[in-house]
């Protein structure tokens, strides 16, 4: 094997994930790579998704690279069109646009026995590389609910994740489906220009105040020209995100003031008792996803807006059925149902012996510290099953991972190896020692019903432990633990 630059390495996606992955690959030597992206621009989630009050429900200084801070965020959140721009600018400023290889779509990925991988893409052409790196974000696929007459609506109607801008919905009737993430953001948007607003509710969620804050020209000013201020802002907001693994702990004491800091904001925030009643939750805090939020409770207040806590049963031509029967007329309907977190299938990718990737991890959703699967020499996951800790941003959990994959290369090229695999006893026993501690937390636990947990009793999404101990088994990660293909 020759050297760094020798090694033809694939990287789909160009996300937040991508770009970190081209820029660890640059920083090491690995300059012959291509970043694959289906879309018209870097950005990922961010350039896909563009509905109304799109917002990143982190705070804006810790979700930047830890290498690219960002002093020019507006204000302690921050919307979609500042995130995507932070990302295009990255994306130049990493020296990645010479990388780019945009409106392009890999659909299927074939390791070959003499231990290259064939891409091919949606218009068939095909691509051999020695490296490939998975990097696609989990809210690209979206979830439609499986129910009668879906397709026999009339009038206009699209998911959260593709959205309509030509549509005018000023003094419409309209159905949002949902109240998770995305509804949240979306509904006091809508209730401004619609007639009426119907948000169906399934399942109550639980959201956090965001409160809100834009930052003055002064104090941007002094992020921009005293670098310790903005790295102490930086430290401040992680020490807040650090907090949300006691959070999501069963039975900490952290659980009981978040739960009780949402009772006390649904309290202040609805007036009707009923509704009051219908959004608060009955699962523990952290089960479904935490929300942030200012304006959707007191806009659940407005004459304009209804709330119906119940799902969708049917899809008519002119509207809607609920769960009870209850017929609703619209206009409008507007799908906010979630995306197939780690959809393994949206590409065709068959490993050694013929292995295909989307059948195992429909058998058992695990990787090695989220970065590599028994079977798939030379590919590797910059955020696959238990690749994330909760209380780190997304941006700190792919740097850990791209980095220890970038790592594992430098070590494969010295070692004069071709193609490296995850050893599947290694594999086995870590996946093992995660297994009996799902249950200390309320999103890996048995009673738990959201994406956090498949049909068949696992728990794929998040680490089960805290970024600090995640980082330590990186940090340990070797390629000892792997063999060669």
């Amino acid at each position: 094997m020759g050297g760094n630059s020798d090694l033809r390495i694939a990287v789909i996606g160009a996300g937040p994930a991508g770009i970190a992955a081209g820029h660890a690959l640059l920083e090491r030597g690995f300059d012959n790579f291509t970043l694959f992206e289906k879309s018209d621009a870097a950005g990922g989630t961010w350039h896909l998704h563009s509905y109304p009050g799109l917002a990143c429900d982190l705070w804006a200084h810790s979700y930047t690279y830890s290498y690219r801070p960002n002093a020019e965020w507006s204000a302690n959140f921050v919307d979609q069109p500042e995130i995507e721009a932070y990302l295009q600018q990255c994306t130049r400023e990493f020296g990645l646009e010479p990388h780019l290889a945009l409106h392009t779509c890999i659909t299927a990925a074939r390791y070959k026995t003499n231990g290259t991988w064939a891409l091919t893409t949606a218009d068939n052409a095909t691509h051999t590389f020695d490296v490939v790196i998975n990097a696609m974000g989990g809210q690209h696929t979206p979830i439609f609910p499986a129910v009668d007459g879906i397709d026999s609506f009339t009038g206009e109607h699209w998911h959260s994740t593709h959205w309509n801008h030509k549509v005018s919905l000023q003094d419409k009737r309209v159905v949002l489906v949902g109240s998770a993430a995305a509804a949240v953001q979306i509904v006091p948007q809508v209730a401004k220009r619609a007639r009426h607003l119907t948000v169906l509710q399934r399942t109550p969620n639980w959201i956090m105040p965001r409160n809100h804050k834009v930052y003055s020209r002064t104090l941007k000013a002094l992020f921009r020209h005293v670098p310790p201020i903005l790295s102490l802002w930086q430290r401040g907001q992680a020490l807040m995100m650090s907090v949300v693994l006691d959070g999501v702990t069963l039975n900490h004491k952290r659980m009981e003031q978040f739960e009780a800091r949402v009772h006390k904001f649904i309290e202040k925030s609805i007036k009707d008792p009923a509704v009051r009643s219908a959004v608060t939750p009955r699962s523990r805090y952290g089960c479904k996803r935490g929300l942030v939020s200012d304006e959707y409770y007191p806009t659940l207040n407005r004459a304009n807006v209804e709330l119906i806590a119940e799902g969708l049963q049917s899809v008519k031509p002119k509207g809607v059925v609920t769960a009870s029967d209850r017929e609703i007329e619209a206009d409008v309907i507007i799908y906010c149902t979630g995306y197939q977190v780690l959809d393994f299938e949206r590409i065709d990718v068959t490993g050694k012996d013929g292995k295909k990737l989307a059948d195992e991890m429909a058998k058992a959703p695990i990787a090695y510290k989220g970065i590599a699967a028994s079977g798939f020499p030379n590919y590797f996951f910059t955020a696959g099953p238990n690749g994330l800790a909760i209380n780190a941003s997304y941006f700190k959990n792919v740097e850990c991972n791209v980095n220890t994959i970038v790592r594992l290369l430098q070590d494969k090229q010295s070692a004069g190896i071709d193609s490296i695999v995850v050893r599947p006893d290694v594999n086995d026993s870590y996946n093992a020692s995660l297994s009996h501690r799902y249950e200390t937390y309320s999103w890996g636990a048995s009673n738990c019903n959201s994406y956090y947990r498949t049909e068949t009793g696992h728990a794929p999404f998040l680490f089960p432990g805290g970024y600090k101990e995640y980082h330590a088994l990186h940090a340990a990660c070797s390629i000892e633990d792997f063999q060669p293909a």
